[in-house]
């Protein structure tokens, strides 16, 4: 997995690179095909506007990109809370997709019966 961290506003300290690589490496539990993530880290110059910290993460697995963002006082806060809603995401998506394959597996198969009598001559013979 390709992990990608930017900021804005100031720059990644390597505190907030590991807790960002520790808490991304969880995505891969419900989505094993998780290919990249991208974390964007803002720091708001007007610390009222959701507490100055702001993460934003997409995440790209086979078949989908999810996307969150969430703010805070603190960038390990706004981390957690992006992971969260990104662990909630990819969740949904694969229970969605574990539903679709089950639903078809209770259906029932039609079955050929097997006949005694062999291959039943054509027209010629």
């Amino acid at each position: 997995m390709d992990l990608v961290v930017k900021s804005t506003g100031g720059t990644v300290s390597s505190h907030a690179r590991q807790v960002v690589e520790r808490k991304v490496a969880r995505l891969a539990r419900h989505d094993p095909r998780v290919r990249r993530v991208e974390v964007h880290l803002v720091q708001e110059p007007n610390a009222r506007v959701n507490g100055g910290n702001r993460v934003e993460a997409s995440c790209w697995t086979g078949r989908r990109r999810f996307n969150a963002s969430a703010g805070g006082p603190s960038v390990d806060t706004a981390i957690d809370q992006v992971v969260s809603r990104l662990d909630r995401q990819i969740s949904a998506e694969a229970g969605k997709r574990r539903r679709r394959l089950l639903d078809g597996a209770n259906r029932v198969k039609s079955r050929q019966i097997p006949t005694d009598e062999g291959p039943r001559p054509g027209p010629e013979g």
